[in-house]
This record gives C-alpha cells, sequence and structure tokens, in this order.
C-alpha cells in the first residue's frame, strides 16, 4: 500500500513493513486522488487502508518522517461511491477501503480510527475521497474529506 501526499520528495525512500501483512510506503507528489491511485498501481501497490490501530501507527510514523514541514494531506484508500449516503453514526461515515490487489481491504473499522478533522458532506449524490491530515506537531491526525 502507498500514500501520496502534497509536499517535495523526501531525500530517501521512506518504506515501512509490519510483521505481518502489506507494507507502506510514501510518495510524495501534488497529485489528484486518481493520478494518486494510478502511481501506487504503477508501483505494484494500493493507496494505503488501515484496519487496526498497530497499522495507523506504522503508517503515521513513516508519514511524519516522510514529511518536513508538516502539516500533510495524504492520499488513502477512503472513498464513497455516488451511490453510497453519509452516516454520521459511523466511524467511517459512509466511506469503505478500496479493493487490493484483487482482493478487498477491510470495510470495517474500529470506532478509534473514526477520527474526522471536519465531518464529510452529508449527501447520497456524489462519490468522495477522504485523505489523512497530519497536523503541524505530527501527533495529531484526522480523515479529511
Amino acid at each position: 500500500a502507498c500514500a501520496l501526499g502534497r509536499t517535495p520528495p523526501p531525500p530517501r525512500a521512506a518504506v515501512r513493513c509490519p510483521s505481518a501483512g502489506a507494507c507502506f510506503s510514501a510518495h510524495l507528489a501534488n497529485v489528484s486522488y486518481a493520478e494518486a491511485r494510478g502511481a501506487c498501481e504503477q508501483r505494484r501497490g494500493s493507496l494505503a487502508w488501515v484496519s487496526g490501530e498497530p497499522e495507523l501507527r506504522l503508517l503515521l510514523k513513516l508519514l511524519a518522517e516522510a514529511v518536513a514541514p508538516a502539516p500533510a494531506l495524504f492520499w488513502v484508500g477512503l472513498k464513497r461511491n455516488a451511490s453510497t449516503c453519509t452516516h454520521e453514526e459511523q466511524p467511517l461515515r459512509g466511506f469503505s477501503w478500496e479493493g487490493v490487489g484483487g482482493g478487498t481491504a477491510p470495510q470495517e473499522v474500529p470506532a478509534a480510527l473514526g477520527r474526522w478533522l471536519q465531518e464529510p458532506l452529508r449527501s447520497c449524490l456524489t462519490a468522495r475521497c477522504a485523505a489523512l491530515h497530519l497536523a503541524a506537531d505530527r501527533s495529531r491526525w484526522g480523515w479529511k474529506e
């Protein structure tokens, strides 16, 4: 999985791998969601997704090390299709993780990972994407539509 951000490229490759599961890499460029997804696919990966707090901590650490200065915004594989409504009672508010490597990424996420900097627009008519926002102090984060 990879996450693309909107800052200059890091001086070295930024990659982290958990003991089990997919590796995360940071590739920094000022691109759209579709361009970021395509760039990850060219690297034989997909936009990053997390299924639990250990993966999130690893991804946040990678992104904090990859960017200077923060704040930074990174595309991840969170998307809400046009036919899906916003659900304020759900951690991901109706967004879901895009599939990975021909399989399917986890569609459920623990409530603790449902941190939004600003609530997504209420809609059932338009596709929307979400990014991971890393604050200037690098200890605060949240999803941002």
